[in-house]
């Protein structure tokens, strides 16, 4: 047997961006442990500081680091995009697998719900939901969780769908298992790997939506430090010269969503023999 050395090149790296991406989110937890509530102590003598050496974030109008705000910040719309994403991962699972097991009115409820939930905007959902739920950071998980799982519960259902026409699929049928049997023994080991995908797909798009959230006053307190929070505080000192305030925390997140956008699709590429033999 003999190994392609392409294909063994290609897992590697493949291997090597996750692990960079895992360490960087592990240094973004660690950073905002170890600098504790550094980022909320003021000091007037430091106010309105640019970005430099001592200060790379610089400092807001209060003489706070902004770069110990960012890091908080970022923890913070990890945690909720964490909690939103594996919510609406977990909702289309259940979905999915409904939708291809539980007959065809179920199908027909389910598409439907898919349908809807993909042609209303997510801004104006987001924001009734949130509000709705009394804002917060509850209430932005309930509006990110609810809002984002019909694109993951189509790619779920497609898949259960084909795999029903398999012969062991059949037989088990024919030994007289359950739908709910043959959903847990043989349907959900087999789209495990699309769940992780999704769920890992789902936080850059959680963790934006929650931000904008935050940002439009629909969200996390304005005493929380999260990235929305600081986005929506630093407009009022944009015209003043203060860039630093929105450009740091904005290039923070924006740099977050990517790194999970890479780690997402690897992880895919990583569970899909096929993409690795390119």
């Amino acid at each position: 047997m003999t190994i392609n050395p392409l294909a063994l090149d290609r897992r590697t790296r493949t291997m090597m961006v996750i692990l960079g991406c895992l360490i960087l989110f592990s240094a973004i937890f660690l950073g905002a442990w170890l600098y504790g509530e550094q980022g909320q102590v003021t000091n007037l003598a430091l106010r309105k500081l640019p970005p430099g050496w001592d200060q790379p974030f610089g400092t807001d109008w209060l003489g706070r680091d902004m770069f110990a705000r960012t890091i908080k910040g970022l923890r913070i719309s990890l945690e909720i995009g964490l909690a939103a994403a594996t919510c609406s991962a977990v909702i289309a699972l259940l979905l999915g697998l409904a939708a291809a097991t539980m007959g065809r009115i179920v199908d027909v409820a389910v598409t439907w719900l898919c349908d809807v939930g993909m042609a209303t905007p997510h801004l104006v959902l987001l924001i009734l939901i949130s509000f709705a739920c009394g804002g917060g950071a509850k209430g932005v998980i309930i509006a990110v969780a609810a809002s984002h799982w019909p694109a993951l519960t189509r790619v779920i259902r497609a898949e259960v769908m084909q795999l029903r026409t398999s012969d062991y699929i059949k037989l088990s049928h024919r030994l007289g298992k359950s739908p709910a049997w043959i959903a847990r023994h043989h349907f959900l080991p087999h789209v495990v790997p699309q769940f992780l995908v999704g769920l890992l797909l789902l936080f850059p798009h959680a963790i934006l939506h929650a931000a904008g959230l935050t940002f439009l006053g629909f969200g996390m307190s304005p005493h929380t430090p999260e990235i929305g929070t600081l986005l929506a505080e630093s407009m009022r000192y944009l015209t003043t010269g203060m860039w630093w305030l929105a450009v740091a925390p904005g290039l923070a997140l924006v740099l977050s969503a990517m790194t999970f956008d890479v780690l997402g699709n690897n992880v895919r590429a990583l569970l899909d023999p096929k993409t690795l033999r390119e």
